[in-house]
């Protein structure tokens, strides 16, 4: 999101520095500021930033407590303001879930209201992770605490964007690939757990998430509020993966399974009865946002982008066709 977040900045006529690992420098605008550095040190780089007296600062990677408090610490007395980028896995919602919350179904919308999880942590298990670990960071992942840490700041004010999951060119997580691989391998058919086909959860494509940051940014009567961005709309799993085939132009059939016929590999291990379907209408009306690039278009840039950057390694065992057309062939059988 970044590089979109400061093109915006930059044609809105603002003076911008980043601070960032050098892994964008080349989709930086000319003339942006770039200080080098690991966000997990960032004490170490605190008299540079300062230097660069910043009315407001924009944190992309706040991912826990200490990030929290080591941002504030840096731009006290210096920033009017911090725009934090969060997550909608704060609320109750995602804990019920990914199975780590008891209790019933929360009901949808969710607003910035809705009850955030009891359990923090969602991410650590009974075993720590070894320090050597590239995953050891999620031990300590929590963004709840962060939060708390940045809007109860007694001197410098804070506002929350709680994020949708983001898809489009460069995203990490290639959430579309999945499906994508299938319908390029020339799959017939693409099988859906069918209580995961019904699953509703508010996506976000990244050019219009970024404009919803960059309003956050620039629009000062954002001082003090939370955010929840995304679509005004959540596609179930079966509408998105349409949407992906006309935007793949495959022709094939989405077809829903029982759950106890679906390949495990391909079962998605979670609440499916929990949608995350989030209310998103608050930065509408008070900051004006709103979607520049349609849904078809969305899908259109994402699937052009993903076509031409397959992830390096891929799991075999999750493109088990064989698997697959055994399942299919014993739903025939059942039908």
């Amino acid at each position: 999101m970044g590089p979109y977040i400061i093109r915006n900045l930059c044609a809105a006529g603002h003076e911008v520095s980043a601070f960032h690992r050098g892994q964008t420098r080349a989709e930086l605008p000319e003339g942006v500021k770039e200080i080098l550095g690991n966000r997990d040190r960032l004490p170490e780089y605190t008299s540079d930033l300062q230097q660069l007296s910043p009315e407001v600062v924009l944190d992309m990677v706040v991912w826990h407590e200490q990030h929290a408090r080591d941002l504030m610490t840096a731009f006290t007395g210096i920033a009017k303001r911090v725009v934090v980028a969060s997550s909608q896995d704060v609320y109750q919602s995602f804990g019920r879930l990914n199975k780590r919350e008891d209790g019933k179904i929360d009901p949808s919308p969710i607003t910035e209201n809705s009850p955030l999880r009891t359990k923090l942590y969602p991410f650590r298990g009974e075993t720590p992770r070894a320090e050597d670990d590239p995953q050891s960071w999620l031990d300590h992942y929590d963004k709840i605490p962060a939060e708390r840490v940045v809007l109860n700041h007694p001197e410098l004010s804070g506002t929350i964007l709680r994020l949708p999951a983001v898809y489009g060119p460069h995203d990490p997580r290639r959430r579309m690939f999945l499906y994508l691989k299938r319908m390029l391998d020339g799959r017939e058919a693409i099988l859906l757990d069918e209580r995961e086909a019904r699953w509703r959860w508010t996506h976000g494509y990244v050019e219009n998430v970024a404009d919803a940051i960059t309003l956050a940014v620039t629009d000062s009567r954002a001082i003090g509020r939370i955010y929840n961005v995304g679509e005004p709309f959540a596609l179930s799993s079966a509408e998105r993966v349409g949407q992906i085939a006309q935007a793949a132009n495959w022709r094939g059939r989405i077809v829903t399974v029982p759950s106890e016929r679906v390949p495990e590999k391909l079962r998605p291990g979670i609440n499916a009865d929990q949608d995350i379907v989030v209310d998103t209408s608050r930065i509408r009306q008070e900051l004006g946002y709103s979607e520049h690039i349609d849904l078809a278009e969305a899908f259109r840039r994402t699937i052009a982008w993903e076509r031409d950057h397959f992830p390096e390694k891929i799991d075999p065992e999750m493109f088990d066709y064989a698997a697959e057309d055994k399942a299919l062939a014993e739903l025939m059988i059942a039908r």
